[in-house]
């Protein structure tokens, strides 16, 4: 990993700051500023095409920054491959949520698992949180169906502890009782300490689920903030993400 770098942002596990990511011809990242707070749950809002996803995958090393700066935990991630950031103590869920068809659910959580082997106690934690999870454990993963991969997909990421989790887009396209056991699975996860970073377009789901809020359009942040702010004011969620009272996205 590259040297300790100091984080000046006091209470802040990862911090961006001035981050451009240039992909191929295309400037998508242009001079992010993120902070975000150790042991809570942050939401990055947007439309689509904001440069959310890019934001994620640029923290994990996916895509390097062209220019600016990445710190995570003191240390300057900024220039550090994908390996070397995830044992620093990163996980990410790609929002086609990255799991191995052929494989079953054990098996690809096995590949998460420090020498492929499990943490039993927290294996069965795990079980409470996607109990779906040990009745397919032995099922491929091609075969489960879009809520049941989630589940896989935020499991593998978990299976050993982590610092940060990188979620992207988790509710798209799951049934409304998935979409509970998800928000239940990430208040535990926070009363255990784990900061999480979440993309997502579903405002009532995260609403009450983030502590914290930033919100991106056109490469840039354009609003950072509490998220009970934002929920409570109407006017600011007009401006920022076209909604209006009653809405439900």
């Amino acid at each position: 990993m590259p040297e300790p770098a100091r984080n000046d942002a006091a209470g802040m596990l990862l911090t961006l700051a001035g981050v451009h990511t240039h992909i191929g011809e295309y400037h998508i990242l242009q001079g992010v500023d993120l902070q975000v707070p150790r042991s809570g749950l942050t939401v990055l809002l947007g439309r689509n095409g904001a440069g959310k996803s890019t934001t994620l995958r640029t923290i994990m090393g996916l895509w390097h920054a062209s220019a600016g700066r990445i710190v995570f935990d003191g240390q300057d991630i900024t220039a550090a491959e994908t390996p070397a950031i995830s044992r620093s103590g990163i996980a990410f869920v790609p929002e086609d949520m990255g799991i191995f068809s052929g494989l079953t659910v054990q098996e690809n959580l096995r590949l998460a698992a420090i020498g492929g082997a499990f943490d039993e106690e927290r294996l069965e934690w795990i079980f409470g949180l996607f109990p779906a999870l040990k009745r397919f454990w032995l099922r491929p993963g091609g075969t489960l169906s879009g809520g049941q991969k989630q589940m896989v997909a935020i499991a593998r990421a978990i299976i050993e502890p982590r610092k940060l989790l990188l979620i992207d887009e988790p509710t798209k396209g799951l049934a409304p009782a998935i979409v509970d056991n998800l928000a239940e699975a990430f208040e535990q996860l926070k009363a255990r300490d784990t900061t999480i970073l979440l993309v997502e377009q579903n405002f009532n789901f995260v609403r009450s689920l983030g502590d914290h809020v930033a919100v991106m359009d056109d490469g840039r942040m354009v609003h950072s903030g509490s998220m009970e702010q934002l929920s409570e004011d109407e006017g600011l969620q007009a401006r920022l993400l076209g909604l209006h009272a009653g809405a439900v996205h």
